[in-house]
């Protein structure tokens, strides 16, 4: 029996944020995973070691965990006043799919590091020392995205002294600004709330009727309160993750939110898109110890989340769904924004199982109806490896 060598492809592997994941120049992949198809998806699965029915990713660049299971391509933009398009996948680990229906906020704090760095922005844009500032078009959500990324002796900054909660060493600044977060099309036509209500009530089996707000705003998310599900609000991963009751609780919560959303037409349809919705949970503030043994103090946090994504209770904060609660809480009437002691505000710190995450929104009404034109916030990127990946060739 003949066997075919391995093929190689460029790749960088990168950190963003609290996540990391395997970025590709559109025009090194192979010709047929240029397009999207079930050979990019069966690529990238197999680049990441997917599906693994170890959970471990062993034979593959992923991490078995949502913040580590993912790949990016980017490629020059041909839209005007954009400089480059950015598309992400979130792969399944324990299935063989790839799912497109949403954004990375984390990844994104790499996007421009990495665009700068393989040569997709034109030398002039970069300054000798400063900040260059990026133009993105997140494909997946037709949305722009604007990073600042530092730049020191004409090269993308790395190293510095920003730390971020849920990433064990500092590193340089990045600040992201996400324009116009809210949906377009997908979930509500436009309307940052699916709905049109603040908040909803959903009924849930086994819990009954559940208050709820169902948000379009960075990524699609449903938040509830903590203790209308018999939560605080401060736990960690293990109190989760390890509950096999409560993620089956968790995912039956979020599939009859995404069906209240309009994300999908018949309930069975969300075990098919685990990216989207996210699901969370808010509290009033409290003091706890993060996963790091790090204090954080009740006067530290102006609310307390924590999100699930990809059916297991997140690390830290998805940069996404920071972006929805940011959007939430400065809106007045949403569960976020009473979590947060309710009134106007134009930005929130929020206490997550790492620690705190800052983000700000600018929300305004506009004939009767909530609009948000940009959420701010600050990650940062380092590379962690550059060069080939490689992959069966009958993959």
């Amino acid at each position: 029996m003949a066997h075919l060598p391995q093929i190689k492809i460029p790749a960088t592997y990168l950190r963003g944020g609290t996540s990391k994941g395997v970025f590709f120049h559109l025009e090194d992949l192979p010709a047929e995973a240029r397009v999207p198809g079930p050979a990019r998806d069966a690529l990238l699965l197999r680049v990441i070691g997917s599906p693994d029915p170890y959970g471990k990713h062993t034979d593959g660049m992923g991490g078995a965990t949502s913040s580590t299971s993912k790949a990016v391509i980017i490629s020059k933009s041909t839209r005007p006043d954009h400089d480059v398009d950015y598309l992400f996948g979130q792969v399944s680990i324990d299935r063989p799919f790839v799912d497109w229906s949403g954004n990375c906020g984390n990844l994104t704090a790499a996007v421009g590091p990495f665009a700068i760095s393989n040569g997709l922005i034109d030398a002039e844009r970069i300054p000798e020392n400063g900040v260059a500032t990026i133009r993105i078009w997140q494909a997946n959500i037709g949305k722009t995205i604007v990073a600042h990324v530092p730049i020191t002796q004409g090269a993308v900054q790395e190293t510095g002294d920003f730390e971020l909660d849920g990433v064990t060493f500092p590193a340089a600044e990045i600040q992201i600004e996400f324009m116009d977060p809210a949906a377009d099309e997908e979930g509500g036509g436009g309307s940052m709330f699916p709905t049109g209500n603040l908040v909803d009530e959903l009924d849930i089996p086994g819990i009954g009727l559940l208050k709820a707000t169902l948000i379009n705003a960075g990524i699609p998310t449903i938040f509830v309160d903590a203790c209308a599900i018999g939560y605080t609000g401060t736990e960690l991963q293990d109190a989760i993750n390890g509950d096999a009751k409560a993620l089956a609780m968790f995912e039956t919560i979020r599939a009859h939110g995404a069906l209240r959303m309009g994300l999908i037409q018949h309930i069975d349809e969300a075990a098919q898109r685990q990216h989207t919705p996210k699901v969370a949970f808010v509290a009033r503030p409290a003091g706890y110890v993060s996963s790091s043994g790090k204090q954080i103090a009740q006067d530290d946090v102006d609310l307390l989340v924590r999100a699930l994504s990809m059916g297991k209770l997140h690390h830290a904060m998805m940069g996404t769904a920071a972006v929805a609660i940011g959007t939430a809480a400065a809106i007045p009437g949403t569960l976020v924004n009473q979590a947060a002691g309710g009134g106007e505000r134009e930005a929130v710190r929020f206490g997550h199982p790492s620690g705190t995450l800052r983000v700000g929104a600018e929300a305004r009404l506009e004939n009767g109806e909530w609009v948000v034109t940009k959420a701010v916030m600050s990650r940062s990127a380092r590379v962690l490896m550059e060069g080939w990946v490689r992959v069966p060739a009958h993959v």
